[in-house]
């Protein structure tokens, strides 16, 4: 039986879920006309679709924005492979977006179901997902309890979580029990997640290592070289993943070693495109010629910004550079995932908020491949220090290549634990298809 407070706050959540529901439909409008939701898939948040569910077996995979989706390719790939129906569940229009472009119609996606009974009730009873594989840190009470009483696996996917969020599950370590213990399976990117997921009261903790460690970064090589031959040899530097704050700070990164080398192409790469008009109004009033890459136009010699603004094109943008500020660490908390940038070839910068990413960054400090930096004027003495001295630059460059590369396996790893909730929906789906076949003929 479930422990008593555990099941009087879980009701509680769900009562106040079932209050604020007719609150919902404006709430939505109101994002929509922000830009931060599709108007035309609102109700697909209330777990309402047009879409049919496919016959066979499906796995319900979920991954909250671009980053998680980024770390789950891999894994879907491998999965389609199998002949598997795949539902991917995503949050925000940018995630949605970059489906679109690297899947097609090869999975189905759908936006995620607000945590609400109602919402998941009517999501799980169309769909009846298989399984369910969660990335990271999606901890929804209502799902995890709409799964669990349906009998279907939940599985946390290179789980992680931050200091503050465990300190806070701490404080309420009986609902926590209740809620972990429902998990089939947690798969952590470290040992010390691992460690708080067993504290919490997860019961099958295995470690896998960072999903994120085996994403590749595609690119074209056409536009890559018109965009290369467009810089030619210009310095160059980038700051991706950018949060409100760290645009301007880029900006007058630029203004700085603008005097030292007046060609310098700098690369701003924000981690959300919704936020694009207003970093081209600060580009305007600080001076700054810019190209988005969405107009196709190229950067001409007097272009002071490259402006990153598509989706799933980070592998284009690192590839214009060697120097790479990985952003949501000084403006904003929390980092962003320095593996991309090391895997490409750049030398990483980063300020100090990186919880998110701790062992990550840990390991790069270990090996010498990060600098961290407090501010723009140190970041600017940074780029600075590794334009005057390339030798320093391919250092870090090797030590991140190197460091990255120590990291991959994550993936094969994740399928040796997933491998007995993954064969029976195997077998079932060859069967399925051969049904299919000799109805065909």
């Amino acid at each position: 039986m479930r422990n008593i407070p555990a099941r009087f706050m879980l009701s509680a959540y769900r009562g106040l879920g079932a209050l604020l529901t007719p609150c919902v439909p404006p709430y939505l409008a109101l994002r929509a006309a922000r830009g931060k939701e599709d108007r035309k898939r609102l109700r697909e948040r209330m777990g309402r679709t047009d879409r049919r569910r496919p016959e066979g077996p499906l796995i319900w995979l979920h991954a909250a924005s671009v980053g998680e989706t980024m770390a789950l390719v891999p894994m879907i790939e491998k999965i389609l492979s199998f002949r598997i129906h795949i539902l991917l569940t995503t949050g925000t229009l940018a995630s949605a977006q970059l489906v679109a472009t690297r899947f097609g119609k090869r999975l189905i996606h759908q936006y995620v179901p607000l945590d609400l009974a109602g919402a998941m009730r009517r999501f799980l009873d169309h769909w009846r997902p298989d399984l369910a594989l969660v990335c990271e840190s999606e901890i929804w009470p209502m799902r995890i309890i709409e799964l669990d009483r349906r009998k279907i696996p939940q599985i946390l996917l290179n789980a992680h979580l931050s200091t503050r969020s465990f300190r806070s599950w701490q404080k309420h370590k009986q609902i926590a029990r209740d809620i972990f213990s429902r998990f089939s399976a947690v798969i952590c990117q470290s040992e010390e997640d691992s460690a708080r997921y067993k504290e919490l009261g997860a019961q099958r903790v295995r470690v896998s290592g960072n999903l994120k460690a085996d994403v590749e970064l595609p690119q074209s090589p056409e536009i890559l070289r018109k965009y290369r031959a467009a810089i030619g040899a210009r310095p160059t530097w980038a700051a991706i993943s950018t949060h409100d704050g760290e645009e301007l700070m880029a900006v007058r990164v630029h203004k700085i070693l603008h005097k030292r080398y007046p060609d310098l192409l700098t690369i701003i790469v924000p981690r959300h495109i919704e936020r694009i008009p207003a970093i081209e109004e600060t580009l305007r009033v600080q001076g700054c010629s810019y190209v988005r890459r969405s107009s196709g136009d190229l950067p001409q010699p007097q272009t002071d910004i490259l402006l990153g603004d598509t989706i799933g094109e980070m592998g284009l943008y690192l590839r214009l550079t060697e120097i790479a500020f990985v952003g949501k660490s000084l403006t904003a908390a929390g980092g962003h995932n320095p593996l991309e940038p090391a895997l490409i070839g750049t030398a990483i910068l980063s300020g100090p908020n990186i919880e998110n990413f701790r062992e990550t960054y840990r390991k790069l400090k270990e090996n010498a491949a990060v600098q961290m930096v407090d501010d723009s004027t140190m970041l600017a003495g940074c780029v600075h220090h590794l334009l005057e001295h390339p030798e320093t630059r391919r250092r870090m460059i090797e030590a991140g290549r190197k460091t990255a590369s120590g990291m991959t396996g994550a993936l094969k790893r994740s399928f040796e634990i997933l491998k007995p909730f993954l064969q029976p929906l195997t077998v079932s789906a060859q069967l399925n298809l051969a049904r299919e076949d000799s109805h065909g003929q």
